[in-house]
């Protein structure tokens, strides 16, 4: 990752904490005079969201950028917990390039190994099906129709 780019996400990142500090000061006044702070709350999520978006669109390359939308799709909750290892790794300085699809696959298998160690949320719980056999036995047919 080039210098430009690591510059560009703490400058994001500086924005960010400017603007949740600057409204933080002013969320008490806001939710005195009645309903201002679910309006300052909404838009404080966008920026968020915002930032994040600009964040990722710089360390992902275009691949990999599509099959964490199609994750998403699928399981948000996933799709998240992958966005916030990236983070991560590009504000600590460990990403040294843009992430390819095959870099966020090793990422995504990663992330299910160690959510099955810790038990993760639930979503990988296996299903057992126990079936019983002898009352609905397609091979009694077959002995019937033999015998004819």
């Amino acid at each position: 990752m080039a210098d430009s780019d690591l510059e560009a996400i703490r400058q994001a990142r500086r924005q960010q904490l400017q603007n949740e500090g600057g409204q933080g000061s002013n969320a008490g006044g806001g939710n005195a005079g009645g309903g201002g702070g679910g309006e300052q709350e909404e838009q404080r999520r966008q920026q968020e969201a915002e930032a994040r978006a600009s964040i990722l669109s710089q360390i992902l390359e275009p691949d990999a950028s599509d099959r964490l939308n199609r994750i998403r799709m699928v399981k948000e909750s996933r799709a998240t917990d992958v966005e916030n290892r990236l983070i991560m790794l590009a504000r600590s300085g460990q990403l040294r390039q843009r992430v390819n699809e095959s870099q966020l696959k090793d990422i995504l298998s990663a992330l299910s190994e160690q959510q099955e160690k810790t038990g993760g949320d639930g979503g990988g719980a296996k299903i057992v099906v126990n079936r019983k056999t002898g009352w609905d036995d397609d091979d009694d047919l077959d002995d019937l129709l033999k015998e004819d």
